[in-house]
């Protein structure tokens, strides 16, 4: 197929190289304009710009497909048979959607129509979830409600962050995607229940700050949600401390207040959270520092009686 390939994060890549390893005729890769990063501040693609120009594909990087011409007449000059969009981060009108022979799908790493919107890996974690999955589906303007081709389901592991369960989507969406195109001729297309749908929309970073008041099984699926991005955290002393890994313990705190230290040791540093729950924490990146183990950073401290995160 001739295919015009939408996305720009690390978690697109594994479709991309899919389609080209099947064969395909990638024509146009679409993603989002280099961006400034680092502490220079200088320009810097985002991944699937990278890969595509290290592979000697066309690239285009509008700011806003809806509001760039040269996009459609790319599109119109190309005449691909199919749209592939992939964490793309923008939403495309219905003349770039329609446009393609088979029009545009999408693959988005959860089980439609649960978690439509930016975030679905980490609101799926979020919400407690031990099963989620990636859908493959027909674009149309609305958010994530076109009609479902394919789909398939994959156990979260029990202490999986976001990071690394969005690579095994991605991976699994590639495999998805290559099957999906195969077939894309006999498929039908199977509309979505609008009643059961949920929303995932794209997290802040201070959504991320920690509730103490909540249990440990709550603040330990915040960590593994908002790791690696837009990352969770608490103050300790003035001081932002990311959370990088933990997990709640099966131990009461008796009479110690939520956000009280408990203690600091060899596995780690203790925390009392809400309904007398245990919090401990692994993996700390504290602030304009490198990630440690929280033993290393419990050991390079003074701790005083009847210290909390605050």
């Amino acid at each position: 197929m001739r295919i015009v390939f939408f996305g720009s994060p690390a978690a697109a890549l594994p479709s991309l190289e899919r389609l080209l390893a099947d064969g395909h005729s990638v024509e146009l890769v679409i993603t989002q304009p280099d961006k400034p990063a680092g502490r220079g501040r200088s320009l810097m693609a985002c991944p699937v710009a990278r890969f595509a120009r290290e592979k000697g594909l066309a690239v285009h990087q509008p700011e806003r497909v809806r509001r760039d011409p040269r996009s459609l007449e790319l599109l119109q000059a190309i005449r691909p048979d199919i749209g592939v969009v992939v964490a793309f981060g923008q939403i495309l009108p219905s003349e770039v959607i329609d446009l393609p022979k088979w029009h545009t799908v999408n693959v988005h790493f959860s089980l439609l129509p649960k978690y439509r919107g930016a975030s679905p890996v980490s609101w799926a974690l979020l919400r407690g979830e031990t099963r989620t999955g990636v859908t493959i589906f027909e674009l149309n303007e609305k958010m994530d409600e076109g009609g479902i081709l394919s789909f398939r389901e994959l156990d979260i592991l029990p202490r999986e962050n976001a990071g690394q369960l969005e690579t095994r989507l991605a991976r699994t969406g590639a495999e998805l995607l290559s099957e999906t195109l195969a077939t894309r001729p006999r498929l039908s297309l199977v509309p979505q229940d609008h009643a059961a749908a949920t929303s995932a929309p794209k997290l802040k970073k201070e959504d991320g700050r920690l509730v103490w008041t909540e249990p440990a099984e709550a603040v330990d699926r915040k960590v593994r949600a908002f790791t690696p991005r837009p990352s969770a955290y608490a103050f300790l002393a003035g001081r932002r401390i990311q959370f990088i890994q933990g997990k709640p313990l099966d131990e009461r705190a008796g009479s110690g207040s939520p956000g009280l230290v408990l203690s600091s040791g060899p596995d780690g540093i203790r925390t009392c959270c809400g309904q007398e729950t245990v919090y401990l924490l692994e993996k700390v990146k504290p602030e304009s520092r490198a990630e440690m183990s929280a033993a290393e950073f419990g050991r390079g401290r003074r701790w005083t009686a009847g210290e909390r995160w605050e």
